[in-house]
């Protein structure tokens, strides 16, 4: 499998790709330029953060902002005019965004935050059913990666600095999580684990920041499978799309990247495709709320 650059972004920071399978549109966000990409398109310029994103039953997105300073928004968001409008608010004590975040199979929004200074566990993970928005746990520092199992009774999640993986059973009828336990231990030699997506057979796709690479694991064994280079030292997150549901889309950053690991890696920032043989989990629409 090799890493093919579908569009030279120079993102600051790449984040949270979606694949829209009504419209067939890969969406992703550079998180600190406030922007939201259809491929190489902007179609919307923000003025708050834009952690992530979720397509929505009847069109339309549902975007996690933040103001940086611990007061973050859910909103329903439509393209073509920026319109939004706004379905919940989080607020946190300490200076919070949204970073990583998508749709349970039943059409539930999980999304996390994490500190500004990265360092501090002020974060949280939450779960948005549309009508009201429930904390599922905190003393989160970097909110990263989060997808389910094939069965969708398994959630998976990171908290970057840990290095690992968490699983969770997840009771998709309540959107309750329980005994939590790690699967996989990510070694430093590999970087940071950061964004993530599972394919039809429960493997796991991981974005390594730092580490210019996209690595799969079976979260059953904690082994690693495969590893995929990418062409970007900071790769951040990935998510399956096209029409086959085989193309791995993965987006990347330059943020904090010295001059030296930039002329190393120039298309540092970038979007990126991989052709595999696999099938992707699809990304789940916004379904519960706000169907009126």
């Amino acid at each position: 499998m090799k890493a093919e650059l579908t569009f030279d972004a120079k993102a600051a920071l790449g984040e949270g790709p979606v694949w829209d399978a009504k419209s067939q549109s890969l969406y992703w966000v550079d998180i600190l330029e406030k922007r939201i990409y259809a491929g190489s398109r902007v179609v919307a310029q923000l003025e708050r953060f834009v952690g992530c994103l979720a397509p929505r039953r009847g069109g339309g997105l549902l975007a996690a902002l933040s103001d940086g300073a611990g007061s973050s928004f859910l909103v329903d968001l439509q393209v073509d005019s920026s319109q939004q409008s706004v379905l919940a608010a989080v607020s946190e004590s300490a200076n919070t965004r949204f970073n990583d975040g998508k749709c349970d199979p039943a059409g539930r929004f999980l999304a996390g935050t994490m500190a500004m200074n990265e360092t501090d566990p002020a974060g949280a993970l939450y779960s948005f059913d549309g009508k009201r928005v429930t904390k599922l746990f905190e003393g989160v520092t970097i909110s990263n990666g989060l997808t389910w199992s094939p069965d969708c009774k398994t959630f998976y999640y990171i908290d970057t600095p840990t290095r690992k993986v968490q699983a969770f059973d997840y009771d998709l009828a309540a959107g309750q999580i329980a005994n939590p336990r790690p699967v996989i231990q990510v070694p430093i030699s590999l970087g940071w684990p950061d964004g993530m997506t599972s394919d039809t057979d429960g493997n796991l796709w991981i974005a390594m920041w730092g580490g210019a690479q996209v690595a799969k694991w079976n979260p059953k064994t904690g082994k690693l499978l495969e590893q995929i280079p990418i062409p970007a030292l900071q790769t951040s997150s990935c998510i399956f799309g096209g029409k086959d549901m085989n193309e791995l889309y993965v987006t990347s950053a330059r943020k904090g990247m010295s001059e030296e690991n930039l002329k190393k890696y120039p298309l540092s920032g970038g979007l990126f495709k991989v052709e595999t043989k696999v099938t992707g989990m699809p990304a789940f629409e916004f379904t519960r709320a706000y169907a009126k």
